[in-house]
């Protein structure tokens, strides 16, 4: 069973009702979150040709046409399955803008398997201010590089859990829901990222295997 926040769930009802004005105040209720998923995950080389705004209007439709469906029978709570538009508008814009090239790997690669280098730096910057003593925050930029270099040496999808939980804001269900395991097993390869990243201050830069 789908769990949504309540006001999500009364404004899910007020549709199925044949609300005419509800489908508006719902999706209208997700757009800032979902045009900071877009921002997460546009290469800065589509941004520039793309206003976010675009992207997440696109997605809002697409979710729109496909709403009396989710309502027969809801597959994920309803933020994770209307982000799910947003992430195919972004994927189709790479591909589309990036790689035209039928051979490109992008085509072959997962949501999680993709990230612009823009959105790995930021959360590196974050991950490493938030991770280090006092005393290293005069190297903060060094240490960016290490942390930079250990997410790019984690698995895709502890690495997308990293991301969706820091710079997408999600909670630990809709990250569960995001990525298609239970919350237990998100929570594991969490802790377990943040552990590397610590064992990575305190080894003098060392990146961890």
């Amino acid at each position: 069973m789908a769990i949504n926040d309540s006001d999500t769930d009364i404004l899910l009802r007020q549709v199925g009702d044949g609300d005419p004005e509800a489908m508006g105040r719902l999706l209208e209720k997700y757009r800032p979150r979902l045009k900071q998923m877009v921002a997460v995950r546009l290469d800065r080389r589509v941004s520039s040709r793309l206003d976010p705004s675009d992207v997440v209007r696109d997605a809002l439709a697409d979710a729109g046409m496909n709403l009396g469906e989710y309502l027969r029978e809801p597959p994920l709570p309803f933020y994770p399955w209307l982000r799910r538009f947003a992430m195919e508008r972004v994927i189709q814009l790479h591909r589309h803008h990036l790689y035209t090239d039928k051979r490109s790997s992008l085509r072959e690669q997962t949501a999680d398997a993709f990230l612009p280098d823009e959105t790995t730096l930021q959360l590196a910057d974050m991950l490493a201010s938030s991770q280090s003593t006092p005393s290293q925050q005069v190297i903060r930029g060094e240490l960016c590089q290490q942390v930079r270099q250990l997410l790019d040496r984690l698995a895709p999808r502890d690495r997308e859990v990293l991301v969706l939980r820091y710079l997408e804001d999600l909670s630990f269900p809709e990250i569960a829901s995001a990525v298609g395991l239970n919350e237990g097993a998100v929570k594991m390869r969490h802790l377990r990222a943040l552990e590397r990243i610590r064992v990575l201050l305190n080894s003098n830069g060392e990146v961890p295997n």
